[in-house]
Formats: structure tokens, C-alpha cells, sequence
């Protein structure tokens, strides 16, 4: 279960790619299909990151985390 980090609600617009930076604000860029659109910080709000930890911008419009799932003994055999 993912669990939400964030207080500040994020409203998308269409055409942009949503993400954490990495100076823990939300980024917006626009995505190919939209030519026009700028690059910009959406939110005021900071996000300390922590290891082990997957963050991203759930379907509410808040910052979540999720533990990230890595089997290191596995990972380097095919």
C-alpha cells in the first residue's frame, strides 16, 4: 500500500508529465504531443526522500511513497 506524504493537492492539466524532482518539488513537463507547454515547478511544497522508497504522484493529486520491492540475489541471473 502506498502511503501518502504530501498536504498540497497537485491539479494536472493535459499534455504534461507529472514527477518529484530532485530538489523534492513536483515538476510538470510537457510531453511530446504537446508543443506549446513550458517546464515548470507546480508545487511550494518539499519532500524530503528517503532510500529504499519509490515516490510518485497518486491519482488524488498528492505525493505518495511505496516501499520499493529489490531482490538483490537475484538480480544480476537471467
Amino acid at each position: 500500500m502506498a502511503e501518502r506524504i504530501g498536504k498540497e493537492k497537485i491539479e494536472r492539466e493535459d499534455g504534461y508529465l507529472y514527477y518529484l524532482g530532485k530538489d523534492g518539488r513536483v515538476w510538470k513537463s510537457p510531453m511530446k504531443s504537446n508543443s506549446r507547454g513550458r517546464k515548470g515547478a507546480v508545487s511550494s511544497e518539499r519532500v524530503e526522500r528517503e532510500e529504499g522508497f519509490l515516490y510518485f504522484i497518486d491519482k488524488n493529486g498528492f505525493v505518495a511513497r511505496t516501499p520499493m520491492k529489490r531482490n538483490k540475489a537475484k538480480r544480476g541471473k537471467k
